[in-house]
């Protein structure tokens, strides 16, 4: 994640499954099994404590100790009476700013109960965490429910990034989020950015932040550490 500069922000964490026999396992056919099977909360967890632990040893090295991390939260995991007093037992015992910890979540996470869900985000908020809204523009997009949230950021869907080059439509949309955004004083990234010509028009239009193929593929965290040197 970069910001107008290519200045290096952070980054978002993805979980892959190295199979013993199968080799890569695609996320999209073991994180459905993870939620069928309720493994979903453990393997959550263990994400939350991996990312914070990961966040502690970037703080040994000054040119990554402000980088944040983001992490996806699956809703069975958001919706657990515990899940703030273990987001909190983690930051606490990995001893990291909250603040360089970041949640993405999903418009359909939250809208199945709005009450409790901005309870937990202001919870979360309240810790430290940075909270960011998925796949923006995709699901509902209330903009009654957005304005009760305690967001920090949106982040536009690739969908809308992929042909805004092209098409009037996209660019109307990313414009609207945009603007919509900065009214409610929220920041705006946009992910799937893959070429020039997708940065510069949502640089015209106001956004601030990236993330995309344009400016780094997913890969493991030694080949990540090695290029930036910090083994």
């Amino acid at each position: 994640q970069v910001d107008s500069a290519q200045r290096l922000q952070g980054f978002e964490a993805l979980i892959r499954w190295k199979h013993p026999e199968r080799g890569m396992v695609s996320p999209g056919q073991f994180i459905p099994i993870l939620e069928e099977t309720g493994m979903i909360l453990e393997a959550g967890e263990w994400l939350i404590d991996t990312a914070c632990e990961q966040i502690k040893s970037w703080l040994q090295h000054l040119s990554t100790s402000k980088l944040t991390l983001a992490v996806n939260i699956s809703a069975r995991q958001f919706a657990q009476p515990t899940f703030v007093n273990q987001v909190r037992d983690a930051v606490l015992r990995h001893a990291i700013p909250p603040s360089l910890l970041k949640f993405e979540l999903t418009e359909s996470l939250l809208v199945s109960n709005i009450e409790s869900a901005v309870s937990t985000m202001s919870e979360l908020s309240d810790i430290g965490i940075q909270l960011s809204l998925d796949d923006f523009g995709t699901g509902y997009s209330s903009l009654q429910y957005l304005k009760r949230l305690p967001l920090d950021q949106l982040k536009i869907d690739r969908s809308f990034v992929r042909d805004i080059t092209v098409d009037s439509n996209d660019r109307a949309i990313v414009r609207t989020i945009i603007a919509m955004a900065d009214s409610l004083g929220l920041s705006v990234i946009a992910e799937g950015v893959e070429t020039m010509e997708q940065r510069q028009q949502l640089l015209v239009m106001g956004c601030k932040y990236f993330q995309g193929y344009l400016f780094g593929q997913p890969m493991p965290i030694e080949k990540l550490e090695a290029m930036l040197k910090l083994k």
